[in-house]
């Protein structure tokens, strides 16, 4: 099938105001204008206790590509999809959206708790302007998809979230989308269901546009062949990059104060990650880079409050998905450091680093043990801290894991 262009985006701004009752006093005045047509779109400006909650967004999506939408809560990635879905209108700009518009943005959304949940797939064909007879052809479809067969009659206000999703998510794919939009709908199914949903949306994907939006970026990089960050209401980065999108997006993460999750007792001054010998120097990269089983050293420099009287110190790795998979913590290897000094100058060596080629994040904990309750409690959280990059070795080739364990065969 042709790859007609299904989606445009020209400019697009909306504003917000963070008072409720200038916010209704402005939506008057903003009617009032429209019905007598005195205020260009171009026109628009802040006005006081305003803010832009998306600005100036661009980008083209054409049948057969699936947009991955993505950035930190708060980037303005929901508005933007409500612009979308014709749920709230552009204050400047232009959307164009052609064909018919499958949408899945909130959980439940679009469902009339009363009806039972075979009334509201009816409901949602209506909506989207099909006839009863086109319904009927794809309904069973639909039920047997969303695995709620027992529960098909039963009114939807009694339906778990999952179960609501299950339902939303069958109706959107199935009743044949020229434009297919998902928010992070499928962050409550189970891994079942997600599986299942994840090959259907490579099939719709082929007579479809989609438009995807995620905090998983193994699910991004999977399904999506355009990417679209966004920070503050605007455009971090546009392209069919998809490792570069997701670099961006992981670099919004490191080194951020707002990362600072506790320092009331201890504060992090400095903290550098060292490169393999063989890299040092020779990289332009601000991220160190390290070879498969070479040693990872850390210095960290750290001030520690006076009533303080030891610590300890945890490093935890964390993989690009934001998982983790390593963990140092002194406290099971030497006594509590003595805090006898205004600034703490500690080296870390983690003997052998056995990671798959990618990046990761080293987030940094100073933790006191109590022996009273048997725990250590925090005294500073700084996630994610730095980052670095293994580069394994070139015979290891493609490894579908976490760890390449090293070890010895023999013959006996």
């Amino acid at each position: 099938m042709e790859k007609d262009t299904l989606v445009t985006v020209e400019h697009v701004a909306k504003k917000f105001c963070r008072d409720l009752k200038t916010s209704l006093w402005y939506g008057v005045k903003d009617l009032g204008s429209e019905f007598i047509a005195r205020k260009k779109n171009d026109d628009i400006q802040l006005r006081e206790k305003e803010f832009w909650a998306v600005k100036d967004i661009n980008f083209e999506l054409k049948r057969g590509e699936c947009l991955g939408l993505i950035g930190r809560n708060g980037a303005g990635k929901s508005t933007l999809l409500k612009m979308l879905s014709g749920l709230i209108k552009p204050d400047k700009g232009r959307i164009e959206m052609r064909g018919r518009v499958g949408a899945l943005i909130e959980l439940g959304a679009g469902f009339n708790p009363i009806l039972t949940g075979r009334e509201n797939i009816y409901n949602n064909g209506s909506v989207l302007g099909l006839k009863k007879k086109e319904i009927d052809a794809v309904l069973d479809e639909i039920i047997d998809f969303s695995e709620l067969e027992a529960f098909i009659d039963t009114p939807v206000q009694y339906y778990s979230s999952g179960m609501r999703v299950r339902l939303g998510f069958s109706v959107a794919v199935h009743m044949k989308p020229d434009v297919l939009i998902l928010d992070e709908v499928l962050a409550v199914g189970d891994s079942g269901f997600k599986t299942k949903s994840f090959n259907k949306i490579n099939e719709v994907i082929q007579d479809a546009a989609v438009i995807f939006v995620s905090h998983s970026m193994p699910n991004i990089a999977t399904i999506t062949n355009k990417i679209l960050l966004m920070e503050n209401g605007y455009v971090e980065y546009y392209g069919d990059n998809i490792s570069d999108g997701i670099e961006r997006y992981f670099n919004l993460f490191t080194g951020d104060e707002a990362n600072v999750e506790f320092n009331q007792y201890a504060q992090v001054e400095d903290m550098t990650i060292h490169p393999s010998p063989i890299y040092s120097g020779s990289s332009t990269s601000s991220i160190p880079k390290i070879d498969y089983r070479d040693p990872i050293i850390v210095d960290l420099s750290l001030k520690v409050s006076d009533e303080i009287e030891s610590f300890h110190v945890k490093l935890q790795i964390t993989d690009k998905d934001l998982k983790i998979i390593g963990i140092y913590d002194s406290v099971q290897f030497q006594e509590s450091i003595k805090n006898n000094r205004e600034l703490h100058q500690l080296k870390f060596t983690l003997p052998e680093s056995i990671f798959i080629d990618g990046e990761y994040a080293m987030s940094v904990f100073v933790t006191q043990y109590d022996k009273t309750i048997s725990k250590s409690k925090h005294l500073a959280a700084y996630r994610y801290w730095r980052k670095f990059n293994m580069k394994a070795s070139k015979e290891l080739g493609l490894v579908p894991a976490v760890v390449y364990l090293p070890g010895i065969t023999e013959s006996v």
